[in-house]
């Protein structure tokens, strides 16, 4: 497994994630479009609302798994399983590239 590209693979990611959390928070505070005068409008742009929530708490869980991950390729304990020490197979790393854990342990 090329370290190099997994590191650049993620920091292109953890930029994709960033700007999709930054546009979700942008659309909350109504930066672009403020809130409908209409009702029905408005019960609309709620549930918008919430479904942009989860998609800007989804894109924070996975930047910190993501930052979790530079570090440990930053300190050379990429491979490695924080679990138990064991290495992580190169196909989850590469299914998804901030696993921590074997998939023995992350059962």
């Amino acid at each position: 497994m090329e370290i190099e590209a997994v590191r650049k693979r993620l920091l292109s990611r953890r930029d994709e994630l960033a700007q999709r959390a930054a546009d979700a928070r942008a659309d909350l505070r109504r930066e672009h479009e403020p809130l409908s005068a209409d009702f029905s409008e408005q019960a609309v742009q709620r549930e918008n609302d919430d479904v942009l929530r989860g998609l800007g708490d989804a894109a924070r869980g996975e930047l910190a798994g993501i930052n979790r991950a530079l570090a440990r390729i930053a300190a050379g304990t990429y491979l490695s399983c924080s679990v138990c020490g064991a290495d992580i197979d190169a196909r989850r790393l590469e299914a998804v590239p901030y696993a921590d854990r074997c998939a023995r342990c992350a059962q």
